[in-house]
């Protein structure tokens, strides 16, 4: 049964269903900004007065880059950078400026939504230069760690952590974190099989948790990589100060969502689809696919921020404790066109990749002049 929670809908709730992959993609139905955002967060939310931080004037620290994917930051403040099509990753220095090609990840299929995903530097990059990275493959999805030279010019396949991830033309998830536990957060799509994320056999639609070299950690719920299942597509993984683990999925063509992650739990696909059934852990906030399609997701100054696909825009949710504490906030609608990854910088800002030239093959968003780039949005701490 459902976990009890209320959950109100708020704005125009469940209208206009949208197209069947929108939130594949992010390809709409509707304009950005075009109508108000159908969300849904818990009832009588109480956000601290002043509580609430802001975004100051984005900045461009990049532009060229080539369906960029996943973003990490490295001990000396500068960032990898992956590229989804090409297999590439390449440095971007911490003040910003051209981003330097580091090497190319081999065995890399590329597929509509496939290819090299998202990447996280090891916490020990200083000592071990690992980085960890999500590869779509011809066979199989798998997590590997690469190593990166001592000058930045080359890179290899270290060893493979985890494979046996299905693989299909659509939903690989992705996403890769480091949780304050020290352990390598995983988010998994269904492989476009739906039944896949309530199957105990396949890692696929989960949330999966291993240690950095690969093996099982013992307070997993189970001897396996599997942390919870239930997702459709998860594309964004963020830990808050008190160590609550949030997601950010996809849906289909109701609600996209936003978790707290608990161990062992069921967040409820295909059966339920955010607040439409009555199965898994409900989420703490939803959005209609038209406005979000959430890809990556970060943690600051006492909000998530969520970068939205198809919505154009990025989303701050207020949330403490694991609980949304106000309605969420757009910012930057339809400005820099579809937000892939957001992460939090050594010096606090938001760096944000934009997805405008990685269209899929049933359409996507006109690429501007630069892109893609990488925007930096200094936060506005509450009270400042």
């Amino acid at each position: 049964m459902r976990t009890v929670r209320t959950i109100v809908t708020v704005a125009l709730g469940l209208l206009g269903l949208g197209v069947a992959l929108a939130s594949c993609t992010g390809a709409a139905s509707g304009s950005p900004g075009s109508a108000q955002p159908r969300i849904s967060v818990p009832a009588d939310p109480t956000p601290r007065p002043g509580s609430i931080a802001t975004l100051g004037e984005p900045e461009e620290l990049t532009t060229g880059l080539e369906a960029p994917w996943g973003l990490t930051f490295l001990p000396d403040g500068s960032a990898l950078v992956s590229e989804r099509i090409s297999g590439r990753i390449l440095r971007v220095p911490a003040a910003g400026g051209e981003a330097q090609p580091v090497g190319v990840v081999p065995d890399v299929r590329v597929s509509s939504e496939g290819g090299l995903l998202g990447i996280v530097a090891s916490p020990e990059f200083d000592e071990n230069r690992t980085v960890f990275a999500s590869v779509s493959g011809a066979d199989e999805n798998r997590i590997v760690a690469l190593a990166i030279a001592d000058d930045f010019a080359s890179l290899t396949v270290d060893r493979v952590l985890l494979d046996g991830i299905q693989t299909a033309d659509r939903h690989h998830g992705g996403r890769l974190a480091i949780g304050p536990d020290g352990r390598l957060w995983i988010g998994t799509g269904d492989a476009f099989e739906p039944e896949n994320a309530a199957a105990d056999d396949s890692l696929n639609g989960k949330i999966l948790r291993i240690a950095t070299d690969g093996s099982i950690p013992a307070d997993n719920p189970d001897a396996s990589p599997v942390y919870s299942s239930g997702h459709r597509n998860v594309q964004g993984i963020a830990f808050g100060p008190d160590g609550t683990a949030y997601a950010s999925e996809l849906g289909h063509r109701t609600w996209d969502e936003v978790n707290v992650l608990h161990p062992g739990e069921d967040y409820g696909w295909p059966e339920t689809e955010g607040v439409a059934g009555d199965t898994g852990v409900p989420p703490i906030a939803t959005i209609h696919p038209d406005d979000a399609s959430p890809s990556g997701m970060a943690y600051a100054a006492g909000s998530l921020w969520i970068g939205a696909l198809g919505g154009q825009r990025l989303w701050q949710l207020p949330v403490d404790g694991g609980e949304a504490i106000a309605e969420p906030v757009e910012h930057l609608v339809g400005t820099y066109g579809r937000i892939r990854t957001v992460e939090v910088a050594p010096d606090g800002a938001l760096w944000l990749i934009t997805s405008n030239t990685d269209r899929a093959t049933w359409g996507g968003t006109d690429p501007r002049p630069g892109d893609d780039r990488i925007l930096r949005v200094p936060i506005e701490q509450p009270g400042s």
